[in-house]
């Protein structure tokens, strides 16, 4: 049996007041869209066909390989965007249509769908699911026997109808050929004067053809046309991804206040403490302790290393480095094995080595740190000219004296030193003590003047 599988993704999301295309709004670190064509990658099909229309580029551009975008012109109802998906769909069997705003379906939902239409052999079946409060969804309608006999939308349904607990999910599988017979029978006399996709299971009855119907659990029939229901559906993914994380070894001491994205890595034996955000390309290594309030993005933790009160971007920790608290680690910052960068301290583009230490109130930008090294506190790598950035490179054993500004480009060789509030613009020797200050001056009875003084001005 050959399937393929088009997903509508065309709508422009009215409700969610954005220019962003709905279907392009993230939830833990991928686009709706990205959730349901992740749920699409284990399923039995043999094209994927997504079907774009506002925001058609933007849309189109996030699809992973093998996944073809075509263009509806005019939003003229889901039943219209199915026949534009049909236009671009070879010779097969089935046809599984999903929309692009259900984040929360999974594969083994999809599988079990496609599954119970195959064995059941019949013209279409639909994904339903029975919910506490219908109101905005789509009724089924049964017959005596139990048989789905017809959909029917919200806005056109009679009291009666509206009743129905039982709603339409707007996923469905069908068979190619008698979808491609019954779309061009559906009509627009209704409230919102579209095609609807729903009048294609009425049609079908209507022809004597057998639809099922698989009830699905009423959480995965969420579909997202606000930012509430945004926030609502990224709650539920994010318990799902701590609650893996946690089968497999991590420890997450308070799920509802840890985020964690879906393409991040954490390591079995990983410790996740509340108000960490793991997002983009992140990974933490086992035995490594991350958080409280730690905001990590695209950034690496090593085994053991423990990072707290930090922001990190595109940074890589070391194995048992530390960091923190209320320390910025940007772009490029990589902190060796044994490291520390301490109390607000700001890190970027520079490689600070093995056991050296940057404890605290510390700006190191452009620069390189060998091992075993101490920066002072208030140490400053002055490394932008206003024109260019400049380069410092500090050796092992060295040793920053407090307050000092390192005018790059310079060179701190092995072993040296510098003294305390000093600002060195040139190259310091191996094994040298750079000092660089004014003679301390102190006047004497300088308090007692200026207090006469200021006697005699104001009497």
């Amino acid at each position: 049996m050959t399937t393929a599988a088009i997903v509508l993704a065309a709508g422009k999301g009215t409700r969610m007041r954005s220019d962003l295309p709905k279907v392009m709004h993230p939830a833990m670190g991928r686009p709706l869209i990205g959730w349901v064509l992740h749920a699409l990658a284990p399923v039995d099909v043999d094209q994927t066909i997504v079907v774009v229309g506002h925001g058609a580029d933007r849309v189109a551009a996030t699809l992973p390989a093998g996944a073809v975008a075509v263009v509806q012109p005019d939003q003229r109802g889901t039943a219209d965007a199915v026949a534009v998906g049909l236009d671009a769909v070879g010779d097969v069997d089935d046809i599984l249509v999903v929309p692009g705003d259900m984040p929360l379906l999974t594969a083994a939902t999809l599988i079990a769908l496609l599954d119970a239409h195959r064995t059941s052999k019949a013209a279409a079946t639909v994904l339903t699911a029975t919910v506490a409060d219908p109101t905005g969804y789509g009724r089924i309608v049964r017959d005596g026997t139990g048989a789905v006999v017809a959909i029917v939308e919200d806005r056109d349904a009679d009291p009666e109808t509206a009743a129905i607990d039982e709603v339409n999910t707007s996923v469905y599988a069908f068979d190619a050929a008698a979808l491609r017979d019954a779309l061009p029978r559906v009509g627009n006399d209704n409230d919102q004067g579209e095609w609807y996709l729903t009048d294609v299971i009425g049609i079908l009855a209507g022809d004597g053809l057998p639809v099922a119907a698989v009830v699905a659990d009423p959480i995965e029939a969420a579909g997202v046309n606000t930012h509430g229901q945004l926030a609502a559906a990224a709650g539920e993914l994010r318990r799902r991804i701590n609650d893996e994380l946690m089968a497999t070894g991590v420890a997450i001491i308070d799920p509802a206040r840890t985020h964690v994205e879906a393409d991040v890595v954490v390591a079995p034996g990983a410790t996740l403490w509340p108000g960490t955000y793991l997002k983009g390309d992140s990974q933490v290594d086992a035995g490594a302790v991350v958080g409280p309030d730690v905001d990590s993005t695209d950034s690496h933790i090593a085994a053991d290393a423990t990072v707290r009160y930090a922001v990190l971007e595109g940074a890589t920790v070391g194995p048992r480095a530390t960091v923190g608290p209320y320390t910025y680690l940007r772009p490029g910052a990589v902190l060796e094995a044994d490291a520390k960068a301490g109390a607000h301290v700001e890190i970027k583009k520079s490689v600070v080595g093995a056991r050296s230490k940057v404890p605290h109130l510390s700006y190191i930008g452009d620069a390189t740190i060998g091992e075993d090294s101490n920066i002072g506190a208030g140490t400053i790598t002055v490394n932008y000219d206003g024109y260019d950035k400049h380069r410092t490179v500090i050796g092992d054993r060295v040793r920053i004296g407090s307050d000092t500004m390192l005018v790059a480009p310079v060179e701190i060789g092995d072993d040296a030193y510098t003294g305390a509030g000093s600002v060195i613009t040139t190259d310091v020797t191996p094994g040298a003590l750079a000092i660089e200050r004014s003679p301390q001056k102190q006047i004497e009875g300088y308090a007692e003047r200026r207090r006469r003084r200021a006697q005699e001005k104001h009497g």
